[in-house]
C-alpha cells in the first residue's frame, strides 16, 4: 500500500492506493496555520488513521510547495513560509518510523499524471501548474526528474520568451520587457503573466475592470475587451510552452491548476505555438489532467513506484 500526502497552505490531504493505483482511503483535514511542529503532528495522525482503517502499514510519500535544498538538507522556496528552514523530510521519518519520500507539489502532479493519468505510458511529460502560481515538473521514463539543484522543472521563473508590446485601449502601448515585479525578485518571470493573479492583473491593466478569471473567460464569448485579454493570455502561453519543448521536447504536456479548466486552451495554444518551436511539426499533445486536483496527492504516494505488484501501469518497477 502506497500513502501519500498533499501538504498544502490550508489543508492537508492523504490517499492511499492499492494495486494499480485503486484508492482505499482518502481524508482531508486543515493545515495547522503557520505552526511546524502542528504540521508534523497533524500529517502523523491522518498517516496513522489511514493505516488504523486499512490494517495495514503503507509507504508513505509527501508533497510540498517548496523543496529539499541540496546544501543544507532544509526546505527551500515553499510558500507555506513556516515550513522553511526545517528538515521536514528527516522530522517526518522520525514522527512516522520510516523512510519516506518528498518533492515539490508540481512534482508530484507530474508524476501522477505520467504514471496513470493523462500521460500514462508517455516517454516524456512535462506538468504545468496554473493557479495561484505557475510550476512545472519533468517525467522521463516513469521517473521524476529532480536535477541536482532540485529545480528542474521551475518553469515558473524563467522569463517569458519573445517578449512583445501590445495595444490596450486608447491606442495605448504595453511592453512585456522589462515586465511584472515577480515574489522571487526578478522581473518578467513566466509567472507574472500566466497565473491566475496576471491573467487578473493584465485585464484590468488594459480595461480598468477588476475580474477573477473564471469571468473574464465568461465574458471573452461576447466583450472584444476580454477576447483581448485571453488572446493576450493563448499568445503568452503558447510562446511559453514553445520554449519547454525547444529544450525538452516531451510527448505530452498536462495542465493543472485552475486554469487548466479553461477548455479553450486545449485548441488555441497548439494552435499558435507552432510558430515558436524549431521544428518543422509538432506532434506534442496539450491535455487536462485526469485527476484533477487529486492529482497531486496521487502523485505523492507515487513517489514510490518499485513497491512491488503495485508498480505504476505502464512501466516496469525497474524503469
Amino acid at each position: 500500500m502506497r500513502i501519500g500526502v498533499d501538504l498544502g497552505g490550508t489543508k492537508i490531504e492523504v490517499v492511499a492506493l492499492g494495486e494499480g493505483g485503486r484508492e482505499l482511503w482518502r481524508q482531508r483535514a486543515a493545515t495547522p496555520a503557520g505552526d511546524y511542529p502542528g504540521t508534523l503532528a497533524r500529517i502523523t495522525e491522518l498517516v496513522g488513521a489511514a493505516e488504523a482503517a486499512l490494517e495495514r502499514r503503507g509507504t508513505v510519500g509527501i508533497g510540498i510547495p517548496g523543496t529539499i535544498s541540496p546544501a543544507t538538507g532544509l526546505i527551500k522556496n515553499a510558500n507555506s513560509v513556516c515550513l522553511i528552514g526545517h528538515p521536514l523530510d528527516k522530522d517526518l521519518e522520525k514522527a512516522l518510523e520510516r523512510p519516506i519520500r518528498l518533492a515539490n507539489d508540481a512534482d508530484c502532479f507530474t508524476l501522477s499524471e505520467a504514471t496513470d493519468g493523462a500521460a500514462a505510458g508517455a516517454m516524456s511529460v512535462f506538468g504545468v501548474i496554473l493557479g495561484t502560481g505557475a510550476g512545472g515538473g519533468l517525467v522521463w521514463r516513469g521517473q521524476l526528474i529532480q536535477g541536482v539543484n532540485a529545480v528542474a522543472g521551475e518553469w515558473g521563473h524563467n522569463p517569458l520568451p519573445w517578449p512583445r508590446q501590445w495595444e490596450y485601449a486608447a491606442g495605448r502601448l504595453e511592453d512585456e520587457r522589462p515586465g511584472p515585479l515577480c515574489y522571487c525578485g526578478r522581473r518578467g518571470c513566466i509567472e507574472t503573466f500566466l497565473s491566475g493573479p496576471a491573467l487578473a492583473r493584465d485585464h484590468q491593466l488594459a480595461t480598468g475592470l477588476a475580474l477573477v478569471p473564471n469571468s473574464i473567460v465568461a465574458a471573452a464569448a461576447t466583450q472584444p475587451e476580454a477576447a483581448g485579454t485571453m488572446e493576450r493570455y493563448y499568445d503568452r502561453l503558447a510562446r511559453a510552452l514553445a520554449n519547454v519543448i525547444n529544450i525538452f521536447d516531451p510527448a505530452v504536456i498536462v495542465l493543472g491548476g485552475g486554469l487548466s479548466k479553461i477548455e479553450a486552451l486545449y485548441s488555441e495554444i497548439p494552435k499558435r505555438w507552432n510558430d515558436w518551436v524549431f521544428s518543422d511539426q509538432v506532434v506534442t499533445r496539450l491535455v487536462p489532467p485526469k485527476y484533477g486536483d487529486a492529482s497531486g496527492v496521487r502523485g505523492a504516494a507515487w513517489l514510490w513506484p518499485d513497491a512491488g505488484p503495485g508498480s505504476p501501469p505502464g512501466f516496469s518497477s525497474a524503469a
